[in-house]
C-alpha cells in the first residue's frame, strides 16, 4: 500500500481544507451562533417573567387598595403589556370579581369569557367556565348558563359544576332538576372529602327543596 510523505498529506489536507474549509468553518461559525442566540433567548424569556411577575404583584396591590378607578387604570396597563403572558389569565379572574363586587356583571362576564376562550391552562379555563355559568344566571340568563356548563370539561369540579347547573334550573322554575343536581353535587363532593361552607350552602338548597317537594 503506499503511503503519503508528510509533504505530500500536508499537501492532501491543504487541498481538502480548500475546498471544504469554508462550509466547515461557517458551520461551526453558526452553531457558536446559535448557541449565543439560544442563550439570550432564554435570559430574555426569564427577564419577560419577572417583569410580568412584578407586574402582578403591583396589579394586585392595586386591587387591595380598593380604588375602583386606580385598579382598572392598572388593569388596563397590565393587559396592555403582560395580557399574553401566565398571569393574564388570573388577573382577568380577580378583576372579574372586583367588577361583581360593584355589580358591573357585564363587564365581568367579558373578562371571564375571554379567560374561558384564550386561557392555555386547562383548569383555569373550567373555573372560567363555571364562574361564567354563575353570572349569567345572576344576569337572568339560566340557558346560557347551561349551555356553558353542557360545553365544558369539567375535571375535577364535577360538584361544583353540577351545583351551577342546579342553580340555573332553580332559576328557570325546573324544581325537579334542580334538585337533581344538587344531589349529583353532593354525592360528587362527599366522594371527594369536601367540607365547608359551600357544604352547608348546598344542603340548604337541597333542604329547602325537599321541603317544598310534594
Amino acid at each position: 500500500m503506499d503511503l503519503l510523505s508528510e509533504g505530500d498529506q500536508w499537501e492532501a489536507v491543504k487541498a481538502w481544507l480548500r475546498q471544504n474549509g469554508l462550509p466547515i468553518v461557517g458551520g461551526l461559525l453558526l452553531g457558536a451562533l446559535l448557541l449565543t442566540g439560544w442563550r439570550w433567548w432564554q435570559g430574555h424569556q426569564l427577564a419577560g417573567q419577572q417583569a410580568s411577575y412584578s407586574a402582578y404583584e403591583n396589579l394586585l396591590g392595586t386591587f387591595d387598595a380598593g380604588d375602583a378607578d386606580a385598579s382598572q387604570k392598572q388593569f388596563d396597563l397590565f393587559i396592555a403589556s403582560h395580557g399574553q403572558s401566565a398571569y393574564g389569565a388570573p388577573a382577568r379572574l380577580i378583576f372579574a370579581r372586583l367588577l361583581v363586587a360593584r355589580n358591573d356583571l357585564d363587564r365581568a362576564l367579558v373578562q371571564v369569557r375571554t379567560v374561558a376562550d384564550t386561557a392555555t391552562d386547562l383548569q383555569l379555563r373550567q373555573v372560567a367556565k363555571l364562574r361564567m355559568a354563575r353570572l349569567q344566571t345572576a344576569m337572568g340568563k339560566p340557558d346560557d348558563a347551561l349551555a356553558t356548563l353542557g360545553s365544558a370539561d369539567v375535571g375535577s369540579f364535577q360538584s361544583a359544576y353540577a351545583e351551577a347547573r342546579g342553580d340555573a334550573l332553580q332559576a328557570k322554575g325546573d324544581a325537579a332538576g334542580a334538585l337533581r343536581e344538587y344531589e349529583a353535587a353532593k354525592a360528587a363532593r362527599s366522594a371527594s372529602s369536601a367540607t365547608g361552607a359551600e357544604s352547608d350552602l348546598l344542603a340548604l338548597k337541597i333542604h329547602d327543596l325537599q321541603e317544598a317537594s310534594p
